[in-house]
């Protein structure tokens, strides 16, 4: 086996934050399966700023103590996903930064109700490989918590 980088390696599980919506200490499931990255969130709703649509969410944090955590950022598209047992559903999408070990690169994320999950943050291929990291899944928790400031008046 050729010597790995340790800094581009992860395991089926890792600790991430999102900067810029000021969330941090969040569990990810790494799903090479799915193309596309999700985030629980509830209270969706579309608005507009400086004429350019934007949306207001709760992204639902931890599963044992739940924490709630009210976000907004720039809305990048609307796209319709279908899940593993064919159900399709549109979701909205937007895009911020991930912070996942010392890297820290921007992700596009679908928002939808993921409270029956166990991971409230799904990081799919399509981040995957633009963070351009090698997945042993047979590990977790191989990078440190990310050491990241939040964005200004976040919690």
């Amino acid at each position: 086996m050729d010597c790995l980088d340790p800094h581009t390696l992860i395991g089926l599980r890792e600790w991430v934050a999102l900067p810029e919506l000021g969330v941090v200490g969040l569990r990810a499931k790494i799903d090479t399966g799915a193309s596309t990255s999700a985030l629980h969130a509830t209270e969706i709703s579309e608005f507009e700023r400086d004429g350019r649509p934007w949306v207001r969410f709760t992204a639902h944090l931890g599963t044992l103590v739940q924490r709630r955590h009210r976000c907004e950022a720039p809305l990048v598209a609307h796209k319709t996903i279908k899940s593993s047992n064919g159900q399709a559903q549109t979701r909205y999408v937007v895009r911020t930064l991930l912070a996942l070990g010392d890297h820290v690169w921007p992700v596009e994320f679908t928002l939808t109700c993921r409270k029956t999950m166990r991971y409230r943050l799904l990081l799919g291929s399509k981040a995957l490989v633009d963070g351009q990291w090698l997945i042993d899944p047979s590990r977790s928790y191989i990078q440190d918590k990310p050491q990241v400031l939040t964005s200004p008046g976040a919690q």
